[in-house]
């Protein structure tokens, strides 16, 4: 009978432990939805995938398409963080920092080991705002997507 009563109590234990993880807020990181997701592309992921607590992940973390809020919306400047180890697989990204990167004096480079390639975009604080994976971005999207979005240096 008390042997009973103890396994219970675990197996009370282990539920509310199971149940408190799953409340916990995770982040949009770590479901795998990183960058500037649009509402749309979770549209996209729900015909092909057809899972639906996937798409209810993506709309958790999407962005609606306002014309103001993505399209106009400019940073001060912004950090290129990949892993050096790493950054011979994304020969995209080591190209746009070897023939690039000079064209842009408010994107620095952060080599962070294991991280996969981000821009990390700030605003004129030098706060961080928003990380971007660009894993699969050729390397003029890359140019093109700084040039919209990283406000000139001021003379």
């Amino acid at each position: 009978m008390e042997m009973a009563r103890m396994l219970l109590l675990l197996l009370c234990g282990l539920a509310s432990v199971i149940v408190a993880k799953s409340d916990s807020s995770v982040s949009c990181e770590d479901l795998g939805f990183t960058g500037l997701a649009l509402c749309s592309d979770c549209d996209a992921l729900a015909e092909i995938v057809k899972d639906a607590e996937l798409e209810s992940d993506c709309r958790k973390c999407c962005a609606q398409e306002l014309q103001d809020s993505i399209s106009k919306k400019t940073y001060s400047g912004a950090i290129l963080e990949v892993c050096m180890r790493k950054l011979v697989f994304y020969r995209n990204v080591e190209a746009f920092i070897e023939k690039s990167l000079a064209q842009f004096p408010l994107v620095d480079v952060n080599y962070r080991f294991g991280s996969s390639p981000k821009l990390i975009m700030k605003d004129e604080r030098g706060n961080e705002k928003e990380s971007i994976r660009i894993d699969n971005w050729k390397t003029e999207h890359i140019e093109q997507f700084l040039k919209e979005k990283v406000r000139p240096k001021a003379t």
